[in-house]
């Protein structure tokens, strides 16, 4: 492959980049954040789950909460031996419900879903956060989101969820997955919930 080819995907990935987050609305992102302090001051449980790189991300994000925010977050998906032992006995579909059943959760808690779709029934795709997101409604526990399509689960029926479907199709997973970050990044530094500041942030405060 040439440079200009290569140049020129660079080029337009990172324009895309700068589009999307123009499209982001800054009062979604407050909105959520009310909620998490809510979540806290009530002493609720945050679930965070994901398939796929958002399982990735449901992990870095549940140390964020806990260790920036003084919220306590939970991932069923830390736990391999739990997690492979409901695949296995249970199936697919039933391994992240059946986690949050064990672990009590109630109106009192709240969910979060990272997920490029959200959880779609018609196309079988991410049947487990479909469950978890229904579970967690039938109980009344807020369902938050960061997800790619208004057509999945979640967004349809998530109390705050923000979606990232403003980029070309053929970057949807990198871009929403990519924007996940930086959007629970913004949650865990926001004034209101901020508990401590990042260890760098910290560092360069002492160096000024």
């Amino acid at each position: 492959m040439s440079r200009a080819m290569t140049d020129s995907y660079a080029s337009r990935y990172l324009r895309e980049v700068a589009k999307l987050a123009a499209q982001i609305d800054g009062g979604e992102l407050e909105t959520m954040a009310d909620t998490l302090v809510d979540l806290r001051n009530r002493g609720g449980r945050l679930f965070i789950i994901g398939v796929g790189g958002g399982a990735g991300h449901a992990s870095h994000a549940v140390n964020d909460f806990r260790k920036l925010c003084g919220i306590d977050a939970i991932s069923p998906l830390d736990n391999v031996s739990e997690l492979t032992a409901r695949i296995n006995d249970d199936g697919w579909e039933s391994c992240l419900v059946g986690s949050l059943i064990t672990s009590r959760m109630g109106a009192n808690d709240a969910l979060l879903v990272f997920s490029v779709g959200g959880g779609a029934p018609e196309t079988g795709l991410s049947l487990n956060i479909v469950a978890a997101v229904e579970h967690a409604k039938k109980l009344g526990a807020p369902v938050l989101g960061v997800v790619g399509r208004r057509q999945g689960t979640t967004a349809k029926l998530g109390d705050c969820v923000i979606v990232l479907d403003g980029g070309p199709d053929d970057l949807l997973t990198p871009l929403v997955e990519g924007f996940q970050a930086v959007i629970w990044h913004g949650l865990v530094s926001h004034p209101r919930l901020s508990m401590k500041s990042g260890t760098w942030e910290s560092v360069l405060a002492k160096e000024r």
